[in-house]
């Protein structure tokens, strides 16, 4: 139950990422985008489906299913953070990130019925699909995940 505290972390990525959801919708608009490398600028986009839009445009039902598997997770890992021992804050950090993140997007899969994208990527004709900072929490947690998986934990206590 320690390690409950660093929910707070999940909360602070909720708002980072409801805050600059809010300033793309209402500030950046439908038509605007702002540049800010050769690479790199702001682009609004409703992203219907997953990850890459996968499913998007489906008639709905992938609303209801997303927002059913960010929950379940969410409950899932939480209760999964309670559980840790004394020395696995690393696992800790890395769930509440994903809880975080799952739980932002869920709250635009309710209220929009998309998510809000805005962050781009790109090199000439490529283009890397849009984001935002709640995919960015769940990309990290994932990440930190898989390199304690491999054996490499981090911000790992000693075991005692």
């Amino acid at each position: 139950m320690k390690h409950l505290k660093w929910l707070w972390l999940s909360l602070v990525v909720i708002v980072l990422d409801q805050v600059t959801k809010y300033w793309a919708e209402h500030i950046l608009g439908w038509d605007g985008y702002v540049p800010i490398l050769p690479i790199f600028d702001f682009t609004l986009v409703h992203n219907t489906g997953s990850a890459f839009g996968f499913l998007g445009g489906l008639g709905g039902w992938q609303h209801v299913f997303f927002v059913s598997l960010a929950v379940i997770i969410s409950i899932a890992l939480i209760i999964a953070i309670g559980r840790l021992k004394h020395f696995e804050r690393h696992l800790a950090v890395a769930y509440s990130l994903v809880v975080g993140g799952a739980i932002g997007n869920a709250i635009d899969r309710v209220v929009y019925q998309y998510v809000v994208d805005f962050i781009h990527f790109f090199y000439k004709d490529w283009h890397y699909p849009h984001f935002n900072i709640a995919d960015i929490a769940i990309f990290i947690g994932a990440f930190l995940l898989i390199a304690e998986a491999f054996g490499r934990p981090f911000l790992n206590e000693q075991q005692t």
